[in-house]
């Protein structure tokens, strides 16, 4: 991996193609909810890895969960499938409606934001749903100073720009789709054109953008939040603070945005290969990363698990013939892991790892 560029990737990726249905619909499953979990995680939403998963897959909530995030969820998911579709028309030029539209489908409605300011004053402002921001918005970086994006006045001229750029450069052809996609999100991220979900939908028209071109499609992993707002700032301290300056950078102005980017989509569709291509009983999938078990007895036990979902451990070492105390052991492991969990209600265990 330390070595992996996008050309191999893709060389790689290109080479099973086409991939047989069961093949698509796995990683079609996997994309869904890493994807969405990845998403909504990165800007505070609380439902795990598996809540994310049962409710998206399955339609239920399980354990405590905060009803705004549920909803959140559900709603990303409608616009991943919204932007996907969009995607497949390709002879169609993109449009600002399109992208207002997607904003609409994932805030769902206007919803309004009490702040309590210094020395106790209480202000409050509206969020809107599917229309450019009506008020300043800025950000604090990870280092303590103040910065602003495109004032309100000039967004829907940048997002005219931006889209008119877009659509011409997808028409000559000289960048790649790569290339197009990370600075479609950059100039994106420095007009800030909605008061809330910009880095949701800079992350999906990425993909909107590479889905496009027939490339697979990527994850901004959480857990990995740092290493992008990284980027994207030292980029920021490349360009400069005027944010129309930002908003018609040029790939050379962006190169330690680019240069994570393209890490990003090596190593996504890289995995994607061995997700697809790997044969090998010990070795899992969990929120993008590849799990390689010391002991078959592991898969043993997730099988099980999977087959009959409402095993005890008796039951368990009747079916692998592994004894209770290793038993216990493993599944200690793979619940701190939260690989598995155990429903409160009827005991049934949940296998959230995939192969």
């Amino acid at each position: 991996m330390k070595y992996l560029n996008i050309k191999k990737a893709l060389e790689a990726w290109r080479a099973l193609q086409p991939l047989k249905e069961k093949d698509r619909d796995r990683l079609s499953r996997r994309f869904t909810v890493d994807f969405n979990y990845n998403s909504n995680h990165i800007e505070g939403n609380t439902l795990t890895y598996g809540q994310t998963e049962i409710l998206l897959l399955f339609g239920k909530v399980i354990g405590e969960a905060d009803v705004r995030d549920v909803q959140e969820m559900t709603a990303s998911n409608v616009g991943l499938k919204m932007m996907t579709q969009e995607a497949r028309v390709k002879e169609m030029p993109l449009t600002q409606n399109f992208i207002r539209t997607l904003h609409k489908t994932l805030l769902r409605e206007d919803y309004t934001v009490y702040r309590e300011l210094p020395g106790g004053v209480q202000t409050s402002y509206t969020v809107h749903a599917g229309t450019y921001k009506t008020r300043p918005n800025s950000v604090i970086t990870r280092y303590g100073d103040r910065f602003e994006y495109a004032s309100p006045e000039e967004t829907a001229s940048l997002m005219t720009d931006l889209v008119d750029w877009y659509n011409e450069a997808e028409r000559e052809g000289k960048l790649s789709p790569v290339e197009l996609a990370a600075l479609f999100h950059y100039r994106y991220i420095r007009i800030h054109p909605f008061e809330d979900g910009n880095g949701r939908i800079a992350r999906l028209m990425v993909n909107f953008i590479l889905s496009r071109h027939d490339y697979p499609m990527i994850v901004v992993r959480s857990r990995k939040k740092s290493e992008y707002l990284e980027a994207l700032h030292q980029a920021d301290l490349a360009v400069g603070p005027v944010p129309a300056d930002g908003a018609h950078v040029e790939l050379s102005d962006i190169k330690p945005f680019m240069k994570y980017f393209n890490e990003l989509v090596a190593t996504e569709v890289y995995n994607d290969v061995l997700f697809v291509s790997e044969r090998d009983e010990n070795v899992w999938w969990y929120d993008g990363e590849r799990i390689q078990f010391r002991t078959p007895n592991y898969s043993k036990i997730l099988n099980a698990m999977q087959s009959q979902p409402t095993l005890t451990l008796a039951d368990m070492k009747e079916v692998t013939g592994i004894s209770i105390a290793a038993i216990q052991k493993l599944l200690d492991q793979l619940l701190a892991k939260k690989y598995v969990e155990r429903g409160d209600k009827d005991g049934s265990w949940r296998v959230y790892v995939t192969q």
